[in-house]
């Protein structure tokens, strides 16, 4: 499984509040499962975006699933794979 990070903005009129907001986040933790995904963590912001949700995923198009899902929610998505520091150490190392 990959691990990706979603940088989430809070765009459509689905989300009018944090109040809202809050009640739909069970509803997109259950489609992250949904669609073969684990949550494995999400933080509020201050800044340029709103969330980060960090998830794994079997695939990329698990991964595309996932954010496509979290945009259903009048959510802007900005989705990226990454990788444990320790592991980019040893992919390097063998350049």
């Amino acid at each position: 499984m990959g691990t990706y990070s979603a940088l989430v903005d809070v765009t459509g009129a689905n989300v009018q509040n944090v109040q809202e907001f809050a009640s739909v986040w069970g509803d997109i933790s259950q489609d992250i499962e949904e669609c073969g995904g684990e949550l494995r963590d999400a933080y509020a912001m201050l800044g340029e975006h709103d969330f980060l949700v960090l998830f794994e995923a079997a695939d990329h198009e698990s991964a595309l699933q996932i954010a496509l899902s979290v945009e259903r929610y009048g959510l802007d998505t900005q989705t990226m794979e990454i990788i444990p520091v320790d592991q980019f150490g040893s992919i390097v190392d063998d350049i």
